[in-house]
């Protein structure tokens, strides 16, 4: 019989590798590695400590000493990749306890003191786990190194940086408040929310997108933006494509354009002119979706001027004189991009020129009512008249010019409402399903 094969154990999870430092964990023990003291080219002791910050990400601690000079040097990386974004912490140091906050400084952190002009700038130092006060002893003892040589060298600038040392020593005391700013390009600085995880409302996190210097100054390989293709902008060029005239069905050209309309959407003019005939149209097309809601839009003609207000009416867009007891059903006349006094005109003429109604075929009632109806259209174009012009739009893709813009105006009312079934399927909205038909399509094929 041949024994099995011992299992190899299994490595040992990354949680158990990150654990929070506690006294009491005694197995969390630092790793001891023999390397090169850079001071007196000896062999030293560096040690390294894997463990997580509560509320924040796993880091490695580093600290190195030598026995033969008694050079020493600690900091810390991060043990996680270059975050997406990079963040910036602004910390309003108010009393002595904000001194005592942890800090995870990296080496790609810039830290600024706005109140005393101060600036460490980004992979000066190294990466460092300390305290807010730790920070600023740092900065203290960087400044203090050569000051014994300027001093010596009677530099001018000597006493200008002791003073300079007063003032940051001065911080510790919080004597008054001051402003800790630590911006850190790759997101993996850090500073501590005692009340975590409450807000804290002396600490402001920002997340920010990188620009393209900070990303080559983090060894990033920026991805170079894709050429996109010159887009056309339709919005000043007229389009002409060949049609047949709807008349005498000879070849013809139709115009297009899209046009933005202020305060509301773009649309699309089309105007078709046949040099054959000389037949002449013209039509509007909205160039977005049909909205949630629909339109009803009502304004009361009080004033010649509201004759030169610019008008969209679609093809789902029925009209309503309620003082003329006239109603212009929808699709009628088509879709028209133009003032109120040339809608009514328009109106006017459909009534008016129409041989059914003005024929000789007409009954002589008939025709006194429809002169009438023309009477008054007239008064209401020459602004003698005052009435109720009303707009409804199921689709929500007409409009009506507020002179007022962007204020409310007086003697416009828009209101907004919910389809009726019927009118769902007037438009072929019922049976139309924008999500999920790939499933439904799925036993077809």
């Amino acid at each position: 019989a041949v024994a099995p094969s011992p299992v190899p154990a299994p490595p040992p999870a990354p949680s158990h590798l990150f654990r929070p430092i506690s006294a009491d964990d005694e197995e969390q023990q630092p790793t001891e590695i023999e390397s090169l003291c850079m001071n007196c080219y000896r062999n030293g002791m560096t040690r390294l400590l894997l463990t997580k910050i509560p509320f924040f990400r796993e880091i490695i601690v580093s600290s190195f000493s030598c026995e033969h000079c008694g050079w020493n040097n600690t900091e810390i990386q991060s043990a996680g990749r270059i975050q997406d974004q990079g963040v910036r912490y602004t910390l309003t140091v108010r009393a002595p306890e904000d001194m005592n906050r942890e800090v995870v400084k990296t080496d790609s952190a810039t830290t600024r003191i706005p109140e005393l002009d101060f600036e460490i700038p980004a992979f000066s130092q190294k990466g460092a786990l300390t305290t807010v006060e730790g920070l600023i002893t740092r900065a203290v003892s960087g400044l203090e190194q050569d000051q014994p040589a300027r001093r010596a060298n009677k530099d001018a600038t000597a006493e200008r940086i002791d003073e300079f040392i007063v003032k940051l020593k001065e911080l510790k005391q919080v004597t008054s408040p001051f402003t800790l700013i630590i911006d850190d390009p790759s997101g993996n600085s850090f500073v501590e929310n005692p009340h975590a995880p409450q807000k804290d409302d002396a600490l402001v996190i920002t997340h920010y997108s990188r620009t393209r210097q900070q990303e080559e100054m983090l060894g990033l390989q920026a991805e170079a933006p894709a050429e996109k293709p010159e887009e056309e902008d339709l919005r000043n060029e007229v389009l002409q494509f060949n049609t047949n005239c709807p008349e005498c069905n000879a070849p013809a050209q139709t115009n297009m354009k899209l046009v933005q309309i202020p305060h509301f959407k773009e649309v699309i003019i089309m105007a078709t002119n046949c040099e054959n005939c000389g037949h002449r149209t013209n039509e509007v097309k909205s160039g977005g979706a049909v909205e949630a809601l629909g339109t009803r839009i009502t304004l009361h003609i009080t004033d010649p001027s509201d004759m030169t207000r610019d008008l969209l009416k679609s093809e789902t867009c029925s009209v309503e004189i309620p003082e003329l007891e006239f109603e212009l059903g929808m699709a009628v006349l088509g879709g028209k991009f133009t003032t109120l006094e040339g809608l009514l005109k328009d109106i006017r003429e459909l009534v008016t020129k129409n041989p059914f109604t003005l024929g000789d075929s007409s009954s002589p009632g008939q025709t006194e009512k429809l002169q009438e109806f023309s009477q008054k259209m007239d008064q209401i174009i020459e602004g003698n008249m005052k009435a109720h012009f009303i707009m409804d739009d199921p689709a929500g893709n007409s409009y009506l010019q507020n002179v007022y813009a962007p204020e409310d105006d007086p003697e416009m009312k828009v209101e907004r409402y919910k389809r009726t079934f019927d009118q769902n399927e007037e438009l072929g909205l019922n049976d139309m399903k924008t999500e999920g038909y790939e499933a439904g399509l799925a036993p077809q094929r």
